[in-house]
Order: C-alpha cells, then sequence, then structure tokens
C-alpha cells in the first residue's frame, strides 16, 4: 500500500496508539511498524496480544504505569510535528495520557478516519452487519490470498490461517476491511464492494433507535462504488449495483446461495450457486451451520473479483477459522467444549441453534457474559428469550467495557426480567457465578451430569481470558 495522504504532506516518523491492544487498533499498529514506522501505545491492561505487539518491539504503557512521567518516557523522541496520535472509542477522552496528547497539540485521529485513509489506496472489499462480519472478512481475506489475486486485510479478529489480524501483499490491488458500525465509524471508509450481512439493531447508546441504526447502514451503503451485497431479508439506500445473497436455498429469492446442504459426519457440504456459476459439493472448513451464509457471501465477493472457481473451492475447504468464532476447544466422549464471540441477542441465537444441530443428545450448559450495560438493559428480554434454550444457564458479571454501571441493571436481572402472569418466558432457571469461581463450577457441572455434555461459552468481554483453563479443566 502507498502512504495515506497525511503521511505524505507531513513529516510524520511515529504513531501513538490510544487502546493498541484492541483487535483493530493493533493491526493498524503492526502496520505502520511494517512500514518501519516508531510504533508505541497505552492500553488500560497487558493481554496476550498486548504481548505478540511488544514482541514485535512496540513499547506499550499500561494503566499500572500510567503516570505523567512515565508517559513522557513512553513518548520520547517524539513530538506533536512528527507524530499521529490513533485513539479508539474505548478509551475515555479524561483518561490521563488522552489528555496530555490533547494539551500537547498532538494531532489526534480516530481509529476509523486512519484506517479510512490507509485503504483508499487499494479497491477496499469491505465487510459489515450486526454480526458474522469477522468470520466473513477473514474467510474472504483467506480466499483471495490463496488465488492469483491476493490481498491485503485488516481483521476484526486473529485468523487461525494466518495466526495475525493483518495481511499484507504490496502487489494486491485489494484490501479486506471489516468495517465496524459502532460509533459510525464505518462512514470513514471508501468501499469498493460491500458485504452487508445483517442491520439487527445494535449499539443503541449511539444510535438511540432502530431507525437511526438503519439510516447508519444507507448512509455506509451510499459510500459504496460498485456493488452492494446484502443478505436477504434486509434493505439499504445505494446507488451501487444491488445483490443478494443467502444461505441454505429457501423461499427468499437471492442472488447467491448454497443449494443442496448435507450434513456428513461432522462436515457439511453444498453446492455454491450464483448467476452463470455452480461450484459443487464444496466442504465446510469450519463446519458450523452459521458459516454456510457466512462462506456464501465471502464466496460470492471473490467471485466478483475475479476469483475461479478452483480457487474458491481451496479457499473455502482450507479455511481454518477465526479465534473466538466457534473454537471448540475440547472433544471427547463424555464432554465438547466450544467457545464464540457471540454477544447479541441474535448471535447468541445462532450459536446456540448450531450446537443443537451439531450435538442433538447431548446436555448443554452455555456460560454467557453480558457486553456492556446498555445493551444488557436494552437487548435484556431477547437476550433471556434466547438463552432459556439451554439446559443449563451460568451468567458472569455483566463485562462494563467503555461504561459506567447502569442503577439496576445486572446479570442477575436477564433471568427474571418480563416475569409474569402474562409473560411467555417467566422466570428462567439459571445461576450468577463470579469469574473467579467459574471452572471450579463448571467443573462439577459436567462430573455430576449423567451422559454426555456440551459447554458453549459466549460474549464479548475478558471470558476469553478463561477460555485455557476451562479447556485444561474439562479435558
Amino acid at each position: 500500500m502507498r502512504y495515506c495522504t497525511m503521511l505524505e504532506t507531513k513529516d510524520i516518523q511515529s504513531f501513538y496508539f490510544l487502546g493498541i491492544g484492541g483487535i483493530g487498533m493493533s493491526a493498524l499498529a503492526r502496520y505502520f511498524k511494517h512500514l518501519g514506522y516508531d510504533v508505541r501505545g497505552y492500553d488500560r491492561t497487558p493481554s496476550p496480544l498486548t504481548r505478540e505487539l511488544e514482541a514485535e518491539q512496540i513499547s506499550i504503557i499500561y494503566d499500572v504505569q500510567c503516570t505523567i512521567h512515565n508517559a513522557q518516557w513512553n513518548l520520547e523522541k517524539m513530538s506533536p510535528e512528527n507524530t499521529l496520535v490513533v485513539r479508539t472509542p474505548a478509551v475515555p477522552e479524561d483518561q490521563d495520557i488522552y489528555t496530555y496528547l490533547r494539551e500537547q497539540g498532538y494531532t489526534i485521529l480516530k481509529r476509523s478516519e486512519m484506517l479510512g485513509m490507509v485503504t483508499r489506496q487499494k479497491k477496499a472489499l469491505c465487510v459489515a452487519g450486526t454480526h458474522g462480519k469477522t468470520t466473513t472478512s477473514t474467510m474472504l481475506a483467506y480466499i483471495l490470498s490463496e488465488s492469483h489475486l491476493g490481498t491485503n486485510a485488516f481483521l476484526g479478529g486473529i485468523s487461525n490461517n494466518f495466526q495475525s489480524n493483518l495481511l499484507i501483499d504490496e502487489n494486491s490491488d485489494f484490501v479486506v476491511v471489516e468495517a465496524d458500525e459502532y460509533d459510525r465509524s464505518f462512514h470513514h471508509l471508501q468501499p469498493y464492494m460491500s458485504v452487508i450481512t445483517s442491520i439487527d439493531p445494535d449499539h443503541l447508546d449511539i444510535y438511540g433507535t432502530a431507525e437511526e441504526y438503519q439510516k447508519g447502514f444507507d448512509v455506509y451503503a451510499g459510500l459504496v462504488e460498485h456493488t452492494v451485497l446484502l443478505k436477504a431479508g434486509y434493505h439499504v439506500q445505494t446507488t451501487a449495483n444491488l445483490m443478494t445473497y443467502c444461505g441454505a436455498k429457501s423461499d427468499e429469492q437471492a442472488d447467491f446461495y448454497a443449494d443442496n446442504v448435507e450434513v456428513n459426519d461432522g462436515d457439511i457440504y453444498f453446492d455454491f450457486v450464483g448467476p452463470n456459476v455452480r461450484i459443487k459439493h464444496v466442504r465446510l472448513g469450519v463446519p458450523v451451520w452459521v458459516n454456510i451464509e457466512n462462506s456464501v457471501a465471502a464466496m460470492a465477493m471473490a467471485w466478483l473479483n475475479g476469483a475461479t472457481e478452483e480457487e474458491i473451492r481451496r479457499g473455502v475447504e482450507r479455511f481454518a477459522g477465526v479465534y473466538r468464532r466457534f473454537n471448540i476447544h475440547v472433544k471427547t466422549d463424555k464432554v465438547v467444549y466450544v467457545d464464540d464471540y457471540a454477544h447479541h441477542p441474535t448471535e447468541l441465537n445462532a450459536s446456540i441453534q448450531s450446537i443443537r444441530k451439531l450435538y442433538k443428545n447431548r446436555h448443554f450448559i452455555v456460560i454467557f457474559q453480558p457486553h456492556l450495560y446498555t445493551r444488557t438493559r436494552d437487548f435484556a428480554a431477547d437476550f433471556k428469550r434466547v438463552l432459556s434454550q439451554a439446559d443449563e444457564l451460568v451468567l458472569l458479571p455483566i463485562y462494563p467495557a467503555r461504561e459506567l454501571p447502569i442503577e439496576g441493571v445486572t446479570s442477575e436481572m436477564l433471568l427474571t426480567v418480563g416475569a409474569s402472569a402474562h409473560s411467555d418466558i417467566g422466570t428462567m432457571r439459571g445461576v450468577v457465578v463470579e469469574k473467579k469461581d467459574l471452572i471450579t463450577y463448571i467443573r462439577e457441572r459436567v462430573r455430576v451430569t449423567e451422559g454426555p455434555v456440551v459447554v458453549l461459552s459466549l460474549g464479548a468481554g475478558d471470558i476469553d481470558r478463561l477460555v485455557p483453563a476451562l479447556t485444561e479443566a474439562l479435558q
């Protein structure tokens, strides 16, 4: 990729990332490190991802070290004249280093603004939507990387194939981008083509209403230059060429779809069908029901941009998935343990339904860590209805992320919300467990349960920190 316009017109030598441990921020940090810039940053706490960045010679400061003196040390030889600061909305505006950088006159850009400038240098194939965008964009990137087209990619998850969230191919004309709707970030992009996987209301702390959320996607679709590939059943306003897709063929008409779907001994096969193309008997590399529609979208986008039938087939069959997107960590006769990033009611339902289809006769334990007080409050009844499909439900306390507590909004409310004589969901059976007690609790529940068990952990907070210990306890 070429340098973005701001880097060409200013003597930029350094980048400082506020919230560098975020999945999107870390990809940008790695990209500019690859280009030879001095890259440093701040994050709240260490994580496996920040440790990887530090191993790549990127200096990071954390809250425990976060004094102005240490900030000045971390910024040594950086100045407002030669440094761009990139921030994520997850870092509060009163955070000490953020305040210091503003007062010192540094140019501060949002991550989405920086990503928009970088991706304008290539044909941006963007994937937007409430659900499925990380898996779809990562699958698309892998298909293209294995084709004669090649691609660059800024991903919203760690690809199990690349072992990274960043892919650089300076000889390719393409860049795959996960287009995030939070804070209207995707309005800073300039997509050549875009998949839109879903428009189910979310982030109502930003948009306010479902109608405004829809308008956000209408604005985004209006930015697309060539083609919008929209999941059937949704609508957007756009002047681009509009095409549709769906998963397994149904009464819903779509340009691209899956036909002849087969589930055979844990594998899923289907025919990919579109205008003037049918790729027969494709095997899903990650055999999860929801990945049928994700793969149709990725395959369609690759096909529209010139990938061959054999390249597309090979890419889908060799695709190894994304970290924390329906990863199977334990698979024995007694217990199957699956972890997934799902955190919106529609995503939870897709994960739970996939488990039910794959493991029909197992006792089903769901562990869920709600993400954000506002999301828990706004979708409480929907969460409860979806989670009631579990045989046992284990809730962790709400992960606050960028938010302060809201009075009365707790994980416990998901067990009782809407309960009344006239409600169809009533009081749900479940328990709230502290993180420190989870491993012991789950191990005991599996031990005393007769017959085979499937355990599914869900959430977008820090529940991933518990996955290794859960895996060890359940093996």
